[in-house]
């Protein structure tokens, strides 16, 4: 099968998702857009060197069964998708990725793999099928780095440099709480960690806290971590990291930021709502990715995910 990777063109987006050391025998013939490794002083020559086809954006849509695009694509690229192709990466199509999948996807009979980190998920019409041979918590280095490099980056365009006076509450002790803790603990801060069970005490106590950091990812529209109504006791000038990234439904009425532009402020609230902070440490962060998805997906027949919707 034809698989083509091409470069995100989402907002500030630096990270290179296959690196020529970890490209092996692979089962896929692989056809790499141009320029595709420029960020990291990358040349095609040296995928080339590994077998690999180097070609135009517009050839790779034209020709490949299956796309690879480690972010959302973009509008510019959705007249360029053909009927009855496979898009794999970070795609969202309940979340941030809705319109594509919607308006693109489903009038196209185009089938949408999610990598996400917890449960990667094939999307075809109405239909969600689980990807069996991807593990839980496969890319799990990324998603802390997400909590790190979101509450780094909000610190430093925050102005902000914490200190034994600064109350922090943490919420949820998955992956990205774990990369904002990291952070946190090294300015000698008041952290404090809440759980789902113990939520009720952190809505009690709201108003205490100058930074707030979210790693909670909603399920469920409409069930949000923090209300409105929440927000109307939170200290002025305080500072709401989201480094779930779940604009709008971890946080009621919050908007995505990028990293050009990552902090808004609401009522005397900051908040901060980048949705690929690890691209902020895109060169650590693509070795990452390329060695995980090397591993679990790339070294895959992409044909299979043909297959869950069609045994046939």
């Amino acid at each position: 099968m034809k698989v083509g990777f091409i470069k995100p063109s989402f907002p500030f987006e630096k990270r290179v998702a296959l690196l020529p050391e970890n490209i092996m025998d692979f089962p896929n013939e692989l056809l790499i857009e141009e320029n595709f490794g420029s960020n990291l002083g990358i040349s095609d020559d040296e995928y080339r060197a590994k077998n690999c086809a180097i070609e135009t954006r517009d050839k790779i849509f034209r020709t490949c069964d299956a796309i690879f695009c480690l972010k959302l694509l973009q509008p510019d690229d959705y007249p360029l998708v053909r009927e009855k192709q496979l898009i794999v990466g970070w795609t969202h199509p309940t979340g941030s990725g809705t319109d594509f999948f919607k308006n693109i996807a489903q009038p196209r009979n185009i089938l949408i793999a999610d990598l996400d980190n917890i449960y990667p998920t094939l999307f075809y019409q109405d239909r969600k099928i689980p990807i069996p041979w991807i593990p839980r918590d496969f890319i799990r280095e990324n998603s802390v780095m997400a909590g790190t490099a979101s509450t780094l980056h909000a610190l430093l365009n925050y102005g902000l440099y914490p200190d034994s006076h600064t109350k922090v509450a943490i919420l949820a002790p998955g992956n990205v709480s774990q990369g904002a803790y990291q952070v946190m603990a090294k300015f000698n801060c008041f952290i404090r960690l809440f759980y789902r069970k113990t939520m009720n005490e952190f809505y009690e106590s709201i108003g205490e806290y100058d930074i707030i950091i979210n790693g909670i990812e909603v399920d469920e529209p409409g069930k949000h971590i923090i209300t409105r109504e929440n927000l109307k006791k939170v200290k002025q000038k305080a500072l709401i990291i989201d480094v779930a990234a779940d604009a709008g439904n971890a946080i009621e009425g919050s908007h995505y930021t990028n990293i050009g532009d990552p902090i808004y402020e609401e009522n005397s609230i900051a908040f901060y709502e980048v949705n690929n902070s690890p691209s902020i440490l895109y060169r650590t962060a693509s070795k990452i990715i390329s060695r995980q998805f090397s591993k679990h997906i790339y070294s895959h027949d992409f044909i299979e995910y043909f297959r869950l919707i069609d045994p046939r």
